[in-house]
């Protein structure tokens, strides 16, 4: 048996992850996600997959983000019809998720056909809504670690990784009547500390590891995330101002609920309304009672109805667009919290294309902005910024919030690899920008771990004869 590994996402970059693994002649895919940010990495979307989807065996999941999924519809649509395995909340949440990324596809193109700043005369969405229901017939979900057969040599199995509802740590097993050898893919590493999610599984043997690298060359530590809210919210206030949160609809939302509600209870910041404007945020929340076990908010069953922090009183919920627009007229202060995180598509542009040029409001940022995103452009400091075809002025008050991130960190990153009982023959550091990748790679190489960088469609062999 000889097994390769060719990487057609996520490599130097922190988005598109897929990796093919070519077992003899089957071929098995984990994670399926869209590239996002710079323009040169969303227009590897456009062009043909590396390998013909109909070939693909089976598809293996770590989690639910875009990134991570985003790209199914169009495997699907071009031709894959074999299996996609994941845990049972990202089948759940991946339902929501793929309509949500279709419907923004679908009125990003008709939006840009109306004002006419599309380059093609009639712009098409990458998948459509319709694309997406081909692909939930194929979804066979799991409980964590139990252990399921994908070949007559290989199984898989899913160990949580903390970073969101049913994000998993991917553990392949390959057995022959020589050997046995182990990938594991860390997907998504979540933090120790989280004021929601559970810490990653410790993993103690890979022969192959492939680590994200998202922070890998920072500390983004959690225990000053509730000060530095209270300290910002409060200039808010005082400058009268409403406060929009671009924020990730999958936990980021949740996780912000959260401080806000614990902040206003201890009485550290008012007690201002809060309006949730993103219609997938608002069905990801429903999720959170239903997925009670992978996380720490206490659920409780009243008068048969699921409750938690998410039904109090001063959360809003916005599930029409007439809710959302009337938040344009907002006059007092108020916090407005919609997708997408890094400003790409989604409710939050129209809040952004409204309040960035008021100079009483507040912008804050509480999660990563990847190179080249609009998300990035503000928070670095840019006069004007793009939106629907049009320059705005951004005049607001622009803070950033660290520590809310849903990935580990430099340390716990290397908290988690501490976990090996010795260091696997090979890892992979993948998911994090040039230098996050290269800095986690030399922090291994200090502990003479065999570490590799992947390039963009590089391919490796791992086992041969096995």
């Amino acid at each position: 048996m000889n097994v390769k590994l060719k990487f057609l996402g996520a490599a130097q970059s922190v988005t598109g992850s897929k990796y093919l693994l070519e077992i003899d002649k089957q071929k098995i895919l984990i994670d399926c996600g869209l590239f996002q940010g710079q323009k040169e990495l969303r227009l590897r979307n456009w062009e043909r997959l590396p390998v013909d989807p109909a070939t693909i065996h089976t598809v293996i999941l770590t989690h639910a983000h875009i990134d991570h999924i985003g790209y199914l519809p169009r495997l699907v649509k071009d031709g894959f019809r074999g299996k996609i395995i994941c845990t049972h909340a990202t089948e759940d949440l991946m339902k929501i998720m793929l309509q949500d990324a279709a419907k923004l596809q679908e009125e990003e193109a008709e939006f840009a056909f109306k004002r006419g700043y599309s380059k093609h005369s009639k712009p098409e969405p990458l998948f459509s809504e319709k694309d997406v229901i081909e692909v939930l017939p194929l979804v066979s979900s799991v409980r964590f670690n139990k252990e399921v057969k994908i070949l007559n040599y290989a199984s898989v199995r899913f160990y949580n990784s903390g970073h969101i509802l049913g994000a998993a740590i991917v553990e392949l097993t390959f057995n022959s009547q020589k050997q046995e050898k182990k990938i594991v893919f860390s997907g998504d590493l979540g933090r120790y500390n989280d004021a929601i999610m559970y810490p990653p599984e410790a993993v103690e043997h890979a022969d192959v590891l492939l680590v994200e690298s998202t922070y890998g060359d920072r500390l983004n530590p959690v225990d000053q995330i509730d000060n530095d809210l209270s300290q910002l919210i409060n200039e808010a206030v005082a400058h009268q101002g409403v406060i929009v949160v671009p924020a990730f609809a999958v936990g980021r939302t949740q996780t912000l609920i959260y401080h806000f509600h614990q902040l206003m209870e201890q009485k550290r910041i008012p007690k201002l309304p809060i309006y949730i404007d993103s219609p997938m945020a608002i069905n990801v929340t429903d999720l959170y009672e239903q997925h009670s076990y992978n996380h720490k908010i206490k659920v409780e069953r009243m008068h048969h109805q699921l409750m938690s922090i998410f039904d109090s009183p001063h959360i809003h919920f916005c599930t029409t667009r007439e809710s959302s627009k009337a938040l344009n007229d907002l006059k007092n202060s108020a916090i407005i919290i919609s997708a997408s995180g890094m400003v790409t598509g989604g409710r939050i542009l129209h809040h952004l294309f409204h309040r960035l040029r008021n100079e009483h409001d507040t912008v804050l940022f509480a999660g990563y902005q990847a190179e080249g995103s609009r998300g990035r452009r503000i928070q670095d400091g840019e006069p004007m910024v793009k939106i629907f075809g049009e320059q705005v002025p951004v005049k607001c008050h622009v803070k950033t919030v660290n520590g809310l991130s849903a990935h580990a960190d430099q340390a716990e990153l290397l908290q988690w690899l501490n976990n090996f009982k010795e260091s696997p023959k090979l890892t992979f550091i993948t998911h994090g920008e040039t230098a996050s990748a290269n800095t986690l790679a030399e922090k291994l190489k200090a502990k003479n771990w065999n570490t590799v960088i992947p390039r963009y469609l590089e391919t490796f062999e791992l086992f041969s004869g096995i």
